[in-house]
């Protein structure tokens, strides 16, 4: 028998009008016009024999049914595009291991290291996806993420790999013409900023105590890699985590000014959201990261719960 299935294009239509309230935003997203979205609605209605929307002065609102078949209908379109990728990809995609990071620590921390993991689990396709620093993991639809924060993220489970250390790095040359002995005078020792963490230099002399002159300026960058490359370039100062700068310290790009790493009150975490802490790939990961970061953690162990400490360990 013929299925009883309205047309792909017509649920296609009908989930992103459900999901803007708007025929236009519809249109704009499908690449459409508002007119052939219409039409689409239209069809489906006349398919099921029900009303889907209705008008309420200039608003646009699902019907009781509709709000109930938008429900549905996305539920089976994400099932549709997920089966449909497995289908490209050639494997299940609960087959892989997606890691959710910020492209600093997954370029200068993560990338680094994970050659043994890939080695070690050859038969684990991984994937590295960038998630926004405010990005919740268990909605990110990611198996793990790696994240900076104090390990309190929702329908999760947690453990600190380290305390975030800060220390101010330049390139060896300005170094040289840099008066450490002195306040730092943000008027006239060029400095860099980072864009995400707009607050990061004040905290860092609260934290150490240093005074200071002049308003915290200088060349602003939108995160810490580019930093890092003007660092290197020798255009500022940079106040940096140092587990981002181990490979340029060792190769003399970068030296240490004003003094040891200061402890910060944020941490590096693992975090996995509750639906996947089961997962095989996800436990081997687990494991594999913890030896990383120096934290030994027993296969059988269960997570902290989300907001406790974890062991207080040094970056490798």
């Amino acid at each position: 028998m013929r299925r009883f299935l309205p047309s792909l294009s017509a649920l296609q239509a009908f989930d992103s009008a459900a999901r803007h309230l708007n025929f236009t935003r519809a249109a704009e997203d499908l690449m459409l016009t508002q007119s052939g979205i219409s039409r689409q609605i239209g069809n489906l209605e006349t398919y099921l024999g029900v009303r889907l929307f209705e008008r309420v002065g200039s608003r646009l609102v699902l019907t009781d049914a509709g709000q109930a078949y938008a429900a549905d209908v996305q539920q089976a379109l994400d099932r549709l595009e997920e089966v449909s990728i497995d289908a490209v990809r050639g494997r299940k995609a609960n087959t892989a291991l997606m890691i959710g990071t910020q492209t600093a620590f997954a370029s200068r921390w993560l990338i680094p290291r994970i050659a043994d993991f890939l080695a070690a689990n050859r038969e684990t396709p991984v994937e590295i996806t960038e998630l926004a620093p405010d990005a919740d993991p268990a909605e990110a639809q990611v198996d793990v993420a790696l994240l900076r924060g104090l390990g309190t993220w929702r329908n999760s489970r947690t453990l600190e790999l380290f305390r975030e250390e800060l220390a101010v790095f330049a390139a060896p040359g300005l170094a040289a013409r840099i008066d450490t002995t002195r306040d730092i005078d943000f008027r006239t020792m060029p400095t860099l900023q980072n864009a995400q963490r707009p607050s990061l230099w004040l905290s860092w002399l609260r934290a150490t105590g240093r005074t200071f002159d002049g308003a915290i300026q200088g060349l602003r960058l939108p995160h810490s890699d580019m930093v890092i490359r003007a660092a290197i370039e020798g255009i500022g100062l940079a106040l940096l985590p140092v587990h981002y700068v181990e490979r340029e310290r060792a190769d003399g790009q970068l030296v240490r000014l004003f003094g040891p790493p200061v402890r910060m009150g944020e941490g590096f975490w693992l975090v996995i959201p509750e639906e996947r802490v089961h997962r095989e790939n996800v436990t081997r990961f687990r494991n594999w990261i913890a030896l990383q970061s120096r934290v030994a953690v027993p296969i059988a162990e269960r997570f902290p719960e989300p907001g406790s400490s974890g062991p207080d360990a040094p970056p490798k």
